[in-house]
């Protein structure tokens, strides 16, 4: 796809985190203890993934409290808790005390996380809950669109961190509309070069895929096409990126230590001249 020149680092890419939702939600759709999340966590790890990620829902539709302990427990790498600003999700995360956490939007009746946190709407409650986490020893990060008000807002609540949305770019590039993955290409740079003028580090999650995710379907993007985890990791500011449904896609046609190996073979030839 033809996209605007990029600034390329000599950067080893960013960080890759693993959301391991998914496995839970597979495990939960027949009950009992298989497939274990915390399990698949390790094998993640051990596969070359720098940070375990997983969304404790308030209807604990995948993720559950007991897999949150147990990760805990024997996950020796950084754990990235994401949920929703709650009195019921801060006073959990405090116990916990997980390195990384990604505060979110949350809707009962969503299929996944549709948009970005409202900051500005309640920055009262999202400040005092960044004051409270940072106290607990975790790095707060917010989860919006690249909105500019909404960076500021961050801004001014303490969070040290934002998660840039990249949804739009993802459904764009699955459509293989190149105007649209253009526009949002374009309204995220901005984004980060607004939040690196306030002091902010950013990172980026939501949809991205590879260009070949499994064997070629004629309605599929093309392995030429570049993917839209490439895209976003081309970006030099962006520190880390979160992907979970489009890498579990992939894991489940080459396996699970394959797709995280493909994931951070692609991050890292982003960012090569």
């Amino acid at each position: 796809m033809s996209l605007s020149p990029l600034q390329w680092t000599h950067a080893p890419g960013a960080l890759l985190g693993v959301n391991i939702d998914h496995v839970a939600t597979v495990r939960n759709a027949r009950g009992g203890l298989y497939p274990d999340p915390v399990a698949l966590a390790q094998v993640a790890l051990e596969a070359g993934a720098d940070i375990i990620t997983f969304h404790l829902r308030e209807d604990r539709r995948h993720i559950r409290d007991a897999d949150v302990e147990r990760m805990k427990e024997h996950i020796k790498a950084p754990l990235n808790f994401e949920a929703a600003v709650t009195d019921e999700m801060i006073a959990l995360i405090e116990r916990i005390q997980p390195e990384h956490v990604c505060l979110v939007p949350e809707r009962r009746q969503e299929v996944t996380t549709e948009g970005g946190l409202d900051v500005r709407g309640q920055l009262a409650r999202v400040k005092d809950a960044c004051a409270r986490l940072a106290q607990a020893g975790s790095r707060v990060s917010l989860f919006i669109g690249a909105d500019l008000d909404q960076i500021d807002a961050c801004a001014e609540a303490g969070a040290p961190c934002v998660e840039l949305h990249t949804g739009a770019l993802a459904n764009a590039w699955w459509a293989q509309d190149d105007v649209a993955v253009q526009a949002e290409l374009d309204r995220l740079q901005r984004g980060i070069a607004h939040a690196r003028g306030l002091g902010l580090r950013t990172h980026a999650g939501h949809g991205l895929a590879l260009s070949e995710t499994g064997p070629a379907m004629p309605w599929m993007p093309t392995a030429q096409r570049t993917s839209s985890t490439a895209i976003v990791a081309a970006l030099p500011d962006v520190e880390e990126l979160h992907i979970g449904h489009a890498l579990m896609g992939h894991a489940l046609m080459v396996g699970m230590r394959q797709a995280i190996a493909d994931y951070k073979a692609e991050i890292v030839r982003s960012r090569r001249p």
